[in-house]
């Protein structure tokens, strides 16, 4: 191929960092409807190829785009929506809800609402879909009521659906201003499941928008499995577009299935902001493949301007972007956006819909995992000590919450004191050997310590009085029949005077807690809030084994202690003893 001057000036201008695009060339030359200027693309004609000395090679034109983007960074060159807004758009309370076993209360919903808009301050929420039940119903009504004495109405968005008068007559008796109207995003859904054909589909999408205008709704249009259809049905989907542009105020391409990949999302973003650069596009991201947070994060640099996310990744199959990963990915790698969230809330949240929805956030997920800001390897310990040498950008306080180092098998001296510095307790060099010795001894009979455990195993290892057992059941008694609430009758040894209360609870162990808390009263002290309750049931089906309970407590600050029975309730009561004796010796106080 002749390479012309406007080529060769084409060629200059993005090698001019001087460094090699891909292996084995020299130069990169991109003429297939992408052109660098300042990395604004806009279209030409010809055709793709990289050019060096006496070759020229055919190279897939998505790894192109990908190349110019990181060759114009690499020159020092910003994206062209630098200093763009990413609208985050939150649907914990709608498609979260669509996770098998969930289902929120109006009042939960409630709290998620408020939280999410006041607290954590996204832009927008999805809080049900019309025409689903009467309790449904009752909790965006809640949300809106509230909403209206906040000026938040425009910020709550409901799904509907093309189906005539119905979503919207829904949304008008609850007060709902904004309506997301679900449609075909790809025409295979519209001639297979609609069995219709995409101009009468069309059309009916026109009668929804044109009624719901008619009574105040806002709409925003969601392309079901826009995926796929941009693949498969491009010119359905551009007459789609092309007939509501005027009509909708956002366009949501949903990838329904999660069958994209990083490289696709980036290719089919550029290719829908370069047609409409004029319109608003959301990009609804499911992780089948777990890929939602990198199809985001590219989706982000082709200029998308709205991101869908969900608490903790709820949503169906596999669920949604994960809210929190979302926040933390385009604040640290996309620094040319603004976004509101603020990112000290996201382990609140995190927390409240996980008790709310009932499905545990995993230990390992990222920001809002318990381990995650947990450095186990002693060395990682003793890196930190000398100039934070194992951190990253995500430093736990950014998220309210903050670093521990795990105590088992791999831990060094640098890890016991560090533990040590959280307790406040101090110890020679030859007593932190012996302590170290002791917690790798239990490590390998896979005992799960606690930092709480810390004063217990000095105490044992030392011979010392570092944590003397003050408190100290005498005598416990816990009935529970049916029909009837469980009672609990409790005799406390507190420094030698015995006191005893009875109580009923919503469980044994709540029955305990509560004849416990009477006691306390009595003695005018408090007790830390429980926080967390975990209980390890050993598999195999012995039920001889030791039941293993570990309880987060909050006093001024959070803190576990771990019982182990053969009984549950029992493991939680030796559990409780634990946090009595520590809060008595004035450790977790």
């Amino acid at each position: 191929m002749k390479i012309t001057p406007e080529l060769q000036a084409e060629i200059s201008k993005v090698s001019a960092d001087g460094i090699p695009p891909l292996k084995g060339t020299h130069m990169l030359v991109c003429r297939i409807g992408w052109y660098c200027e300042s990395l604004n693309f806009r279209p030409v004609t010809g055709t793709i190829f990289f050019y060096s000395p006496g070759n020229t090679f055919d190279i897939p034109e998505v790894i192109i785009k990908m190349e110019v983007v990181r060759i114009m960074e690499k020159m020092g060159m910003r994206m062209k929506n630098a200093g763009m807004k990413m609208e985050i758009m939150d649907t914990t309370l709608r498609d979260g809800e669509q996770t098998p076993g969930v289902a929120f209360t109006a009042d939960e919903k409630l709290t998620v609402a408020k939280m999410l808009l006041e607290e954590v301050k996204v832009d927008r929420i999805e809080v049900g879909s019309a025409c689903i039940s009467k309790g449904e119903m009752n909790s965006v009504k809640k949300i809106v009521e509230w909403c209206k004495t906040r000026n938040y109405l425009e910020n709550v968005e409901v799904l509907g659906f093309v189906d005539g008068q119905k979503s919207v007559d829904w949304l008008a008796e609850a007060g709902a201003k904004v309506l997301n109207l679900l449609c075909k995003g790809s025409s295979r859904h519209v001639e297979n499941q609609l069995q219709k054909t995409c101009a009468e589909h069309i059309a009916d999408i026109n009668f929804v928008i044109s009624y719901a205008r008619q009574n105040g709704l806002k709409v925003n249009l969601y392309l079901e499995d826009w995926s796929n259809g941009i693949v498969s049905s491009l010119d359905y989907v551009f007459k789609l577009i092309d007939s509501l542009k005027e009509k909708a105020e956002r366009f949501m391409l949903a990838d329904t299935l999660g069958v994209l990949n990083p490289e696709q999302s980036f290719c089919h973003f550029r290719t829908m902001i370069e047609k409409y650069p004029n319109l608003h596009f959301d990009f609804h991201a499911h992780n089948d493949y777990d890929l939602a947070i990198a199809n985001i994060y590219m989706a982000a640099k082709a200029g998308i301007k709205g991101i869908h996310t969900t608490v903790n990744g709820l949503g169906e199959r596999a669920g949604n972007a994960v809210f929190s990963s979302v926040i933390g990915v385009l604040k640290d790698h996309h620094h040319e956006l603004t976004i509101s969230v603020d990112e000290t809330k996201l382990n609140k949240i995190s927390r409240i819909v996980e008790a709310f929805s009932g499905i545990r956030v995993p230990a390992n997920k990222p920001i809002v995992g318990e381990n995650v800001f947990t450095q186990t390897c002693g060395v990682h310990a003793d890196g930190d000590s000398k100039g934070g040498l194992y951190h990253n950008a995500l430093i736990p306080e950014r998220f309210g919450r903050f670093r521990k180092y795990a105590l088992g098998k791999t831990s060094g001296k640098a890890s016991i004191i560090k533990n040590l510095d959280e307790l406040g307790i101090e110890l020679d060099q030859e007593a932190i050997k012996k302590i170290t010795d002791r917690v790798v001894e239990l490590g390998d009979k896979k005992d799960n310590i606690t930092t709480e455990d810390l004063p217990y195993i000095i105490s044992d290892v030392l011979g010392s009085k570092l944590i003397s057992e003050n408190i100290k059941i005498k005598n416990y008694y816990i009935c529970h029949a049916k029909k009837l609430s469980p009672v609990a009758t409790l005799c406390l040894d507190i420094g030698g005077d015995t006191f005893e209360e009875t109580a009923t609870g919503a469980g044994q162990y709540d029955a305990f807690m509560k004849a416990l808390g009477k006691i306390y009263q009595r003695l005018d002290k408090t007790l830390p809030v429980l926080v967390d309750y975990v209980v390890t049931i050993p598999p195999g089906g012995n039920t001889s084994a030791l039941v293993e309970t570990v309880i987060t407590w909050k006093s001024h600050t959070e803190f576990k202690t771990r019982g182990l029975d053969s009984d549950q309730t029992g493991s939680a009561i030796k559990a409780t003893v634990k946090m009595l004796n520590l809060m008595e010796n004035g450790i977790r106080e």
